[in-house]
Order: structure tokens, then sequence, then C-alpha cells
């Protein structure tokens, strides 16, 4: 009688040494993050999203981004030291028409740290539309689980946070019963998903 568990096993052997050989002579490359750059008033900066955290906070936004929505809209809400807030408003204050609501992903992954863009809501954990902050200093207060749901951190400013500062900074005032409003507007003049291969 032949043993044929042996030829096989040296078969298999064969094999898996073949697989892990293509495997290292074929690195593989991690999947780019998506990045958004954005043009306004007082100067340029880029956002790299995570959609591997929180996918559809991610394409909520970017689906805002393709249809043109945050171009000639403002920085309507700016607390230094804090937060600088956008993304649904015109110069005249008026209010854009929105698309449905998404679900809040805030997570313990993504915490409010300087520097972070982050879902703006009402106090309804899952009422967030187009309008998103940039985290100007750590805000741990607004993560998951300190006061409830959290506000949902989606990506992270990689260029121009000397613009986000700048922002912060800029003189603010009363508007149509809004506090924290910009005196002079900080306009979203552009904003342009960045080509990967650039």
């Amino acid at each position: 009688m032949t043993n044929t568990v042996k030829p096989v096993l040296t078969v298999m052997s064969v094999l898996f040494a073949a697989i892990a050989a293509l495997m290292l002579a074929t690195p593989i490359q991690a999947e780019e993050l998506p990045k958004v750059r954005f043009v306004t008033s007082e100067g340029a900066f880029e956002l790299e999203l995570r959609p591997d955290v929180a996918p559809e906070t991610v394409e909520n936004f970017l689906s805002y981004v393709e249809d043109g929505f945050y171009d000639g809209t403002i920085f309507h809400r700016v607390i230094p030291g804090f937060m600088i807030q956008g993304g649904g408003l015109t110069e005249t204050m008026a209010r854009k028409q929105t698309k449905n609501p998404i679900v809040n992903e805030a997570s313990a992954t993504l915490p409010n740290l300087r520097g972070t863009v982050a879902m703006a809501r009402t106090s309804s954990p899952n009422s967030a539309t187009s309008q998103f902050f940039v985290n100007v200093a750590k805000n741990d207060f607004l993560n998951a689980g300190v006061r409830g749901a959290g506000y949902a951190v989606f990506g992270k400013v990689t260029e121009g946070m000397g613009v986000i500062d700048k922002i912060a900074g800029v003189q603010t005032g009363h508007r149509q019963g809004m506090a924290d409003v910009p005196v002079q507007a900080v306009v979203i003049e552009k904003v342009t998903l960045v080509n990967i291969e650039d």
C-alpha cells in the first residue's frame, strides 16, 4: 500500500511557500484616505477623512462636496479656544436646504482632538446634515460617552492649521439672533476632493 499523505503534504508546502513569496514580492498597499481642500477668504486648508471609522459620515460629507454645496457658505460660529463651525449658511445667514440627517458615528477611536473635524448637530444625536466644525483645542467633553452620544469626528486637518487658527481669532458678534458670528464674513469659496495622484 502506498502512502499518499506525504506527497500531498509536500505539494501543499510548496504551494504555501509560493503564495508567501508572491505576497512578499507584491506588498499590499493600504487604500489612501480621501482628502478635501477648502479655499476660504482667510486661506486654504486640507482635511484627511476617515471612512474606515465613520463611513456614513464621510460618504455624507463627500456627497455635499461633490454637489458644490459648501461653495459660498460661511463659518458662521467661531469660538476661540474651542472650534469653528460652518457648512450650512450663506453670507446673508440664509440656511441652505440639506439632505436627510445621518446616524451619529461618534466613537472612542476618533476623539475630538485639536485639528479634528466633526459633524455639528442639534441636541438629537442623529440630526447631523451638512454642518461641521474643526476643533481648535482638545475638546474631550464632546467625545462619545462623556456627556451622552458625543460628536462624530470623521477626519483631521493635514495642511493649513494656521488658517484654522486665523479664522478662530476673527472678531465676532451677534447677527440675526445668533452669537459668535464673524463680523467680517469668513467665506468658504471652494471645496474640492483632492486627487490622490497629484
